[in-house]
Order: C-alpha cells, then structure tokens, then sequence
C-alpha cells in the first residue's frame, strides 16, 4: 500500500483497471451535476463511492469560491479519502468545476464489492490513505484552530486530531487568518476557537464534539450485536481488529482518546520488526487500523467504557460515557495502562498547560526555547527525551531508581548518556510546579543527598508507572493484586494463555497480568486472541 502515493497533484488517473471500472459502474447509479454544483460539503457523511465518468470536480475554498488547489479530478479518477472505510464525514468542499456526470455507489455495496475485488481495493485504499498522508503534511482540512497556544480546550482538540491523524489548520489568536476567520463566523474580537468548515463554530470545543463533527463517534445500536468488542485502540486491540476483521468476525474496537493507545505517544520506535530506521507509534498503529477498515473492522472513539454486564445467553453489553451500549459474545480487553499522575500540588491545574503525557509533535512545539523535564525511566520516556531534545534547550529525564538497566533498552540507554543535550537525574523526583497561569518553573529534588535543582522549564512531561484500565470490569474478571487482569493458568485455565475467570471475555496486552511491557508483544497477543475468540463464538467452525 505504501507504494501507491495518488492524490489530486499526482495523476491524472487511477490505475483501476477496466474490469474494475466496470464492476462499479454495474452496481452503481449515474449522476449528473451542474457547473457550480457541491458534490460534498464539509460535514456531509461519506456515504457513496464517487467515480468521475466526465467533466471535472475541484476542491474549494468556501469563504473566497476560488480553486484550493491547483489539480481537480477528472475522468477516471474517483472521490474520497481514508475516512470512507468508517463511514466518516466529508472535510473538504468538492464542486463540479464544469458540467459532470459521475457513477455512484452507496458505501456498503462498495465495501462489499472491494472485499471482492481485493486488487481493486488495495488501489482504492492506497489512493485514500495518500491523500489523508497528504492532508496532514499540507495542514489541510476543514477544521481551523485558533490560539491553541492560549487555549487549553483548543490544546486538547488540538491534541486529539493530531493523534487520530485528522488534518487541521492552526492559527495564532494574532494573525491575519485568524482574523478572518472569526470575521466569516461573526465573531468581531479575537477569541481562541476551534472553526468547523468555512462559518461553523465548535462551542465549547471537546474532543468528543470534533469526533461527532466527523462521523467518528458512531451511533451505537444496542440491539445490534457483535460477535466481538475490542475494548482498547492501542497495538493489541488494533491488531486483534485486523484478525477478526481477516477472519470474518462481525467486530467493533472502542478506544476512549486516540488510536494507538500509550505507543501512539511514542515518537520513534526502533525496535520493533521490519522498520530498521524506525517508525512513530501513530504511524505503525494507523497502518494497522486502515487494514482492520479494509477488512470490515469498526471503530469507535472516544468512548469510554464504564461497565459490563452478562446476560443469561452469555451475551456481554458495555456501557459508555456517553450512555451508549453495546452487546457482543465475546469481549477482548485490550485496554493497557495509563501513566500514573504524581502527587504534586498544582499538578491538574498546569496539566494541558504545561503539564503533558505525550510526546507527539504537538507538544514538541510547546519546548522551543525551553527546558524540557520528563520523569519516567521506561522505554517511551527514552524515545520521548530523544525526540524533544531536537526542540528543546536541553532535556532532563527524572528516575528514581539508580539506574536505567531495569526498565529501558540499552541501545535507548546509550544515546541518552551519549547526548550533551540530554541529562539523567537518578535517584530524583519532580518535588513542586510553579507559574501563573501555565507552567513556568520546577524543582528537582536528589532524594539521595538532598540536593535540589531549580529549573525553568514549560514543559513536563509524566511517563511514569502503570496504572491498568481496569476499574470498569466490575468485578466479572478475576484481577491480581495491582488490579491486572488473570488469565490462562494463572485462573486455572490450560485452553488459552489469554481467556480470563469469565469465559467469553479475553485479554490482551499491558493490562493482562504477566505481559511483556512491548509493543510487539501486544502485537502478537492481539492477532493471535483471535483464533480463540473465534473457537468462543462460533463453536462448530473452529
């Protein structure tokens, strides 16, 4: 897939061959549109599969009705981005540029037909994900976020569209664009906003408000069941989405902030099989998600599960958050582990200020011309200190222990004793946070010698500890004492290493008890859950 790199400024036409063109067009419906006429607004659910039979189709800007970019689509090429497979919403604005006549086809037939035609999917789906690779190297789309260094609830949607790979343009509160585009919205005083298309603003900007404006969070029927939910979008529930999705198995993966869990946080990942120049965890987990889209896999997000139930069939139903439910045969716990947050005064009140527990190119920009602080000593911290030090005034990593042996790679050790920009404060805690208000200054405590370190810094950052997801279980699986799940011959069982005490419900990766803290272990353990899930929920196949 990641050789085919089409998008609207990079050919005039798809490879799809003739027969593949004619098996569209043969469930397909034809439409006529005027010059001038929208074929999708920002907003609008992509539900059909557009291909351009003749005329041309332009990509524009709503506040100017000038072209957007130089190139259109025309005869032989086809509408559409990544988003397609999730039955997402359209970003940006497409109009006929002339006369235009196109054959259409509604989203679940043309799933349908890709699962059938898979030479022609596998075009279809390089074509899409280029074009969305291409949307966020360009910063473009139909969300614009407006001071989002001023703004803590634009940090957080900031935040979550970056880690979701959802394409935005971002403006400081000062600046000329900013200006205009509150001015289209009505809005004559600057104020930090967050814009939906060319005139609609997001009030009270959330995450979950972004994810409804985009078709993300989808409408969840508590009727309709599932053979499997995956509860955790990181590694092990990502890729236990492609094995069920692959093996057929009706399957929905909730995530409750962004897909890729803790190792979407983390900037490069070295060690892990077939990327010797490595690869962030956002990108290695997003390849993942388009393949489990491919084969039929949904997601969802953000939803939060709070609850489980088990009916008298043997069904499980999990509430959310937001009141939605849904039911299933079988449940993958795939949920991980969350940093555990210091015991320091102040500590909610700079966090999104200051305060942060990710790594991603968002908050490296937030270190230019600062010190940054990260406490933690695993392998995420490493590659987070790494990384920032390219943005960074210098780094300091925090550990309590004596030294990094027990708890990161060696080769990750190594460059950060190697690095003048990186130092190591063993035997060290952060011991208070000061600023108005947003960080602006720290202490370094040595607990060794009593030493203290006072450092003016913006940016800390908390990669500590492990805390499991598991408080939402309600008590239907057995927990070990730090409260990760039991499973295989730790609950008696000798069928499957990852069955727990309630059969039906699975568990994969840093929340089961015993797991290798990896991702390519969580990798492992979620495609190959599958196969037992699958002896689970239809008996008589396996």
């Amino acid at each position: 897939m990641e050789s085919i790199a089409f998008d609207l400024r990079q050919t005039k036409r798809t490879p799809l061959s003739p027969a593949h063109v004619a098996a569209i067009q043969a469930v397909g419906q034809t439409r006529t549109y005027k010059a001038g006429e929208f074929l999708a607004r920002p907003g609008d659910p992509m539900d059909h599969f557009v291909w351009v039979e003749a005329g041309e189709v332009e990509v524009v800007d709503l506040t100017t009705g000038e072209r957007r970019v130089p190139s259109t689509l025309g005869p032989g090429q086809f509408m559409g981005e990544i988003g397609f497979l999730a039955g997402g919403r359209w970003t940006l604005p497409m109009r006929a540029a002339q006369d235009t006549t196109t054959t259409e086809v509604d989203r679940p037939t043309m799933l349908r037909l890709m699962a059938e035609i898979p030479e022609m999917s596998d075009i279809i789906i390089g074509v899409f994900a280029a074009r969305r690779r291409r949307q966020l190297e360009d910063g473009d789309g139909a969300i614009r976020l407006i001071g989002v260094d001023e703004s803590p609830a634009v940090r957080r949607v900031a935040s979550f569209a970056a880690r979701n790979r959802i394409a935005c343009v971002t403006y400081p509160l000062d600046s000329p664009e900013a200006r205009a585009a509150l001015h289209v919205c009505g809005v004559t005083e600057s104020q930090p906003a967050v814009i939906f298309g060319v005139d609609e603003i997001i009030t009270d900007p959330t995450p979950a408000k972004l994810a409804n404006r985009l078709g993300l969070d989808i409408q969840l029927d508590p009727e309709d069941a599932f053979e499997v939910l995956i509860v955790g979008g990181g590694p092990a529930g990502v890729a236990a989405g492609v094995y069920a999705g692959a093996e057929g198995l009706r399957a929905l993966v909730s995530e409750d902030l962004a897909i890729g869990g803790q190792a979407g946080t983390s900037s490069r990942i070295e060690n892990y099989m077939g990327f010797p120049t490595g690869i962030s965890g956002a990108d290695l987990v997003w390849r993942g998600e388009v393949q489990a889209m491919k084969f039929g896999t949904r997601f969802a997000i953000p939803l939060r599960a709070t609850g489980i139930e088990r009916g008298e069939d043997g069904t499980f139903c999990v509430r959310f958050d937001d009141g939605q439910s849904v039911c299933a045969r079988a449940v993958v716990v795939a949920t991980g582990v969350e940093y555990r947050r210091l015991p320091l005064p102040r500590l909610e009140e700079f966090e999104g200020a200051g305060v942060y527990y990710a790594a991603t190119e968002l908050e490296a920009r937030w270190c230019r011309g600062t010190q940054a602080v990260i406490v933690g000593g695993g392998n995420s911290a490493g590659q987070a200190a790494m990384y920032l030090s390219r943005n960074a005034d210098h780094v300091h990593v925090v550990v309590r222990g004596p030294s990094l042996a027990a708890s990161m790679s060696r080769y990750l050790t190594q460059r950060l004793e190697a690095d003048p920009r990186i130092t190591v404060h063993y035997r060290s805690e952060v011991e208070d946070l000061q600023g108005a208000d947003r960080l602006e200054r720290l202490t370094i405590v040595n607990r060794a010698d009593g030493s203290r370190q006072r450092i003016d810094s913006r940016a800390l950052f908390i990669m500590v500890g492990a805390a499991p997801n598991t408080a939402w279980l309600d008590g239907l699986v057995e927990l070990d004492a730090k409260g990760f799940i039991k499973t295989g011959q730790d609950c008696g069982l000798s069928d499957s290493p990852y069955a727990t005490s309630c059969p039906g419900v699975f568990a994969v990766g840093d929340v089961r008890a015993g797991s290798v803290k990896r991702v390519a272990s969580a990798v492992g353990e979620g495609s190959v859950v599958i196969s037992h899930v699958y002896r689970h929920v239809r008996p008589g196949e396996a």
